[in-house]
């Protein structure tokens, strides 16, 4: 009798590692694929403004068409946003800043009246594409280094595109 009950009980903790075993693997796969969705910037990662951590590589890794200044205007802004930010420097970008200001017949004081260069003061890019892409607010939180990367890369970018346009 005592080695029967000692095998029921054998049974019955078996069944309970065997049961739990299986919540923790499906606890375990739930953890993964959200997981999974986070790192893939699906699911509920994209923050409010819409720029999820695959949105911000796919700026990063594009051609960079995609961070071009719709207007010479916007670029000029843009590039004082950048000197200011330290994402580029002074000497190179506030010369190429003033001679695009000075080709269009933009001066300091005109140029708080227009609207695409006060976006671009404030850090505001109106891409060639139609959309707008705000260099301070490009995700929610994480990804820091990430974001960094794509502000650098579209400050670049409006850098070249303004030298062309001289």
């Amino acid at each position: 009798m005592k080695a029967f009950r000692s095998s029921i009980l054998a049974l019955a903790a078996s069944g309970l590692l065997i049961a739990g075993g299986a919540q923790a693997n499906s606890l375990l796969g739930s953890l993964s694929d959200a997981a999974n969705q986070q790192l893939s910037g699906s699911g509920n990662s994209t923050p409010a403004n819409g720029t999820s951590m695959s949105q911000l590589t796919s700026l990063l890794n594009g051609s960079g068409n995609n961070l071009t200044s719709k207007s010479s205007t916007n670029a000029a802004g843009i590039l004082q946003y950048c000197v200011q930010n330290n994402v580029l420097s002074a000497t190179n970008a506030t010369s190429v800043k003033d001679k695009l200001m000075n080709k269009l017949g933009i001066e300091n004081s005109t140029a708080t009246q227009k609207v695409d260069y006060q976006d671009g003061l404030s850090g505001i890019l109106h891409t060639g594409n139609g959309q707008n892409l705000d260099l301070n607010n490009l995700g929610g939180g994480g990804f820091t280094q990430l974001k960094e990367k794509v502000k650098t890369k579209a400050c670049n970018v409006v850098l070249k595109q303004a030298k062309s346009f001289l």
